[in-house]
């Protein structure tokens, strides 16, 4: 076993999983254990099924150990970056804003019932990968809501208000109001930009300006 080192359970943006020290603000998984309990260290797969959620950190008191015989907890800067890497709400530990995003994916899809997580999963997982790559997808800039997370070369900014915040593990950086182009990479799924402006609000890391007040 590897010690002293942090293990790679960190989400980026694209959904790329790295060893780094900051932990971020929520939790989630890729529907099961994509770790050698052994070693924890990760296997070759990315994930092991559709399910794709964002956690609390804390619920119900439970105590874990990371990267054990479990499930592999995976760690995201804040709901934001859960979102754009292709996670959506957890039904158990965040069950209010699960109801709040499911609700608002019935409306950007125009569905006349409830979508159920498996019904959610199935769409957003065609827009989360290209192969093993994160999918990206050039849209117009004038479309996209707070909360979408962009490429500006070769950069993760994420957009909010009007300015452009800088990603990184450990927080957003100082805030930037330079203009877009017409169009963009967008790292954010279509699905999720669609129920970010269909209602539903995101969680934003402490260190993003006028931070919104729900926990």
């Amino acid at each position: 076993m590897v010690l002293n080192r942090p293990l790679q359970n960190r989400v980026a943006p694209d959904a790329q999983i790295h060893a780094v020290k900051d932990r971020g603000t929520f939790m989630g998984n890729r529907g099961g254990r994509i770790h050698d309990p052994n070693t924890r260290q990760l296997l070759k797969r990315d994930w092991a099924s559709k399910r794709w959620i964002c956690c609390v950190t804390d619920f119900k008191n439970r105590q874990r150990e990371v990267m054990g015989h479990s499930y592999t907890e995976l760690f995201f800067l804040d709901e934001v970056t859960a979102l754009t890497a292709g996670h959506r709400p957890c039904f158990e530990c965040r069950r209010k804003d699960a109801l709040a995003f499911q609700s608002a994916f019935q409306k950007a899809h125009i569905l006349k019932t409830s979508p159920s997580a498996d019904d959610m999963d199935t769409i957003l997982h065609a827009e989360r990968l290209n192969g093993k790559a994160k999918r990206l997808h050039t849209l117009r800039t004038d479309e996209l809501p707070d909360g979408a997370m962009v490429l500006v070369d070769g950069a993760v900014y994420a957009l909010r208000q009007g300015m452009l915040l800088a990603w990184s593990f450990g927080a957003y950086g100082i805030p930037k109001f330079t203009a877009l182009p017409t169009t963009c990479e967008v790292l954010t799924p279509p699905s999720i930009l669609k129920s970010l402006l269909n209602g539903y609000t995101p969680v934003w890391h402490p260190s993003a300006p006028n931070p919104t007040s729900r926990t």
